[in-house]
């Protein structure tokens, strides 16, 4: 246990590391790279997922609305210590997943998927490969808030190795142990 935080015992399976290549549930050629160049050529794509970014499926605020608003939230997000993962068709961002740092050893999971890309594979992908880009790194506990009565999200990280951490409100909390 790390502050009130709940983690499993058990380390969880070896991740694929990006870059991975697939071609998702509609044939779509998708490449999953780490993203670490917050002012490299691919920020504009980012940022243009997330102006696009249907408001139905924003949670916790997240996304903000607003390409300034959105802009200042990569740039906050993208300059700390995490780890990012793009999933890219071509070059139209489909997907983005982030390990924010809580402190030294916790890091909270974040995952968007672009609705012209849900429903296809792209996020169990996506979260494997962030999983296994923090893995490489030393990340070792993770965590992640979700709606309770979101069951595809939570049918998705219980696939990937998510355990309840904390059932008490309207969210669920669910950790993972990498190292």
């Amino acid at each position: 246990m790390v502050g009130e935080r709940v983690y499993p015992e058990e380390v969880a399976e070896e991740f694929p590391r990006p870059p991975v290549s697939f071609a998702d549930r509609e044939a779509r050629d998708i490449e999953l790279r780490a993203f670490d160049e917050p002012d490299g050529e691919g920020f504009g794509a980012l940022v243009e997922m997330y102006v696009d970014f249907d408001p139905a499926d924003r949670a916790q605020g997240v996304p903000p609305v607003g390409e300034e608003r959105v802009r200042e939230w990569l740039n906050t997000l993208l300059s700390q210590d995490g780890f990012d993962v793009v999933a890219w068709h071509g070059d139209r961002v489909a997907g983005h997943a982030t390990l924010v740092p809580d402190d030294e050893e916790t890091y909270e999971l974040a995952i968007f998927v672009h609705q012209d890309y849900q429903g296809a594979g792209i996020g169990t992908r996506l979260i494997e490969a962030l999983l296994g880009y923090g893995q490489s790194e030393g990340a070792n506990l993770v965590w992640l808030t979700v709606e309770r009565w979101n069951r595809p999200a939570v049918a998705l990280y219980e696939k990937v190795g998510f355990e309840t951490a904390s059932a008490e409100s309207f969210e669920m909390e669910m950790a993972i142990r990498l190292n």
